[in-house]
């Protein structure tokens, strides 16, 4: 089948880096803003809404491409608000392919209007289920599974921590902290990760996105991430040689670092349209995706924040291929990577490759 942005949504799709605050439709923005009396919106109409926020998230800037979740954690303060916006989720990521995904978000930020830590995981979940449903009622499968957030700044991790462990048996899979990097260390926040670790619980990292080498050296050897959020820097790490070389890796150097994440196969959550937008790299054709695939690193293509990129789980697939000449079996290979990295049971693991994405890109590869 040819690759091309119709054939690449029939294929099934594995995420583990998306935001939920960050894939909001416009519409709903508008709505909930409506709602719940916010009123300090950029625009006031649907596609000039969702030009602004990509707009505003192509600044280069990680820290300015943070500020533009203002507008959408504003509207996702009540239950009815977050119910919606989760379902809503699920159903998007259903509609483009997208069998199991991760979604994280930040509970801390949603209780402006008087809900407890529980009371908003709680309802995100139940949204999550509606939206699951919902997607069978169309004849679609998905899974989502909940990643709890903590924000590197404040200082409550802890106490998310502790949260994700009540709600892992319904619907939480896993841990992570997010935020700028620069000035806010993931060794910060150790005893969280100390917590997860006794309690044999998942936990990813945002590092090696706007900060460099040592970030992800931190997440890995103080903190001990299961996975590495965006990761990119570890090319920090790497040197090639002007003219290649001969062997596995074609004149490539890894430092003990890239070395020690390549060997333990811990997976890099890449989010190519999202990395250039914060200024992680440079351009879409200078994204080190390609290189660490080639020198195989576990490599996963993901979302980030879908509304601020104005992307989706098959436009970042196709920007792929378009850049780096992938085919169909590179997709596969990139799509069990993440499979095989989600915080869920390996049995389940296994079952949604071997019975969903395997058959599914067989068709498509013929």
């Amino acid at each position: 089948m040819p690759l091309d942005l119709a054939s690449i949504r029939q294929a099934p799709k594995a995420l583990l880096h998306d935001h939920l605050d960050g894939g909001l439709r416009p519409s709903t923005v508008l709505e909930l803003a409506d709602a719940c009396g916010y009123d300090k919106l950029p625009a006031h109409g649907a596609a000039e809404l969702a030009r602004w926020f990509r707009d505003a998230a192509d600044s280069g800037s990680l820290e300015r491409y943070l500020e533009t979740f203002a507008h959408t954690v504003a509207v996702m303060q009540t239950p009815e608000g977050l119910r919606r916006v989760a379902r809503e989720c699920a159903e998007d990521l259903a509609a483009d392919g997208v069998v199991y995904a991760e979604v994280r978000f930040a509970p801390e930020q949603h209780l402006e209007r008087g809900l407890t830590l529980d009371q908003v995981v709680e309802h995100t979940l139940a949204g999550f289920r509606e939206g699951e449903a919902a997607a069978a009622d169309a004849g679609r499968v998905i899974e989502v599974g909940c990643l709890i957030t903590a924000m590197r700044h404040a200082a409550r991790s802890r106490e998310i921590a502790e949260l994700a462990l009540r709600f892992r048996d319904v619907g939480v899979v896993g841990f992570d902290i997010a935020g700028a990097e620069a000035g806010f260390p993931p060794s910060r926040h150790l005893d969280a990760f100390e917590l997860m670790r006794a309690k044999n619980a998942h936990f990813t990292i945002h590092a090696g996105e706007a900060f460099g080498l040592p970030s992800i050296h931190e997440a890995i050897a103080f903190c001990g991430a299961d996975r590495l959020g965006h990761g990119v820097r570890i090319t920090d790490d790497i040197i090639m040689s002007d003219g290649g070389g001969a062997g596995a890796d074609g004149g490539a150097r890894l430092g003990r670092v890239a070395n020690y994440v390549r060997d333990k196969r811990i997976p890099l959550e890449l989010c190519p349209s999202s990395n250039v937008q914060t200024g992680a790299v440079p351009s879409l054709d200078k994204h080190p995706f390609d290189l660490l695939a080639r020198l195989r690193f576990r490599v996963t293509v993901n979302t980030d924040n879908r509304l601020m990129s104005d992307t989706t789980m098959s436009n970042e697939m196709l920007k792929l291929v378009h850049t780096f000449d992938y085919g169909w079996s590179d997709l596969e290979r990139f799509t069990i990577n993440a499979m095989k990295s989600a915080f869920i049971p390996f049995p389940e693991r296994l079952r949604i490759i071997d019975d969903i994405i395997k058959p599914g890109y067989a068709v498509l590869i013929g």
